[in-house]
């Protein structure tokens, strides 16, 4: 299962001084979409366990992270490393895009 990131000093703990790379799904509740591409996300947690971390953050409880990172449409999901954002993707996407996005990090 992702983790919810609830305070903005959760996700500069969980994200930005990760020592491994982070997955965030920037989602909300309302947009149909985000729900759509949860089962993936938790998906991609299981499988990338140990090696990427994967989490969500509701842009309508932290608003102010989604602004800082430029979030417009939603789901984003943005592939943090070592406190960058390396990948972006917008909008409902195959698992196979976000596969992608992750090798690529783990590989280098």
């Amino acid at each position: 299962m992702a983790q919810e990131i609830r305070t903005v000093e959760e996700f500069e703990r969980e994200v930005l001084q990760s020592d491994i790379p982070v997955l965030v799904d920037f989602w909300a509740p309302w947009c149909g979409p985000c729900r759509m591409l949860a089962p993936t996300i938790d998906e991609l947690a299981q499988e990338y366990e140990g090696k990427v971390k994967v989490v969500k953050v509701n842009t309508d409880e932290l608003p102010m992270v989604a602004m800082q990172y430029g979030i417009r449409g939603i789901p984003t999901v943005m592939l943090f490393v070592n406190g960058d954002v390396a990948d972006v993707k917008v909008g409902l996407q195959p698992k196979a895009v976000f596969e992608n996005m992750i090798e690529r990090v783990l590989g280098e």
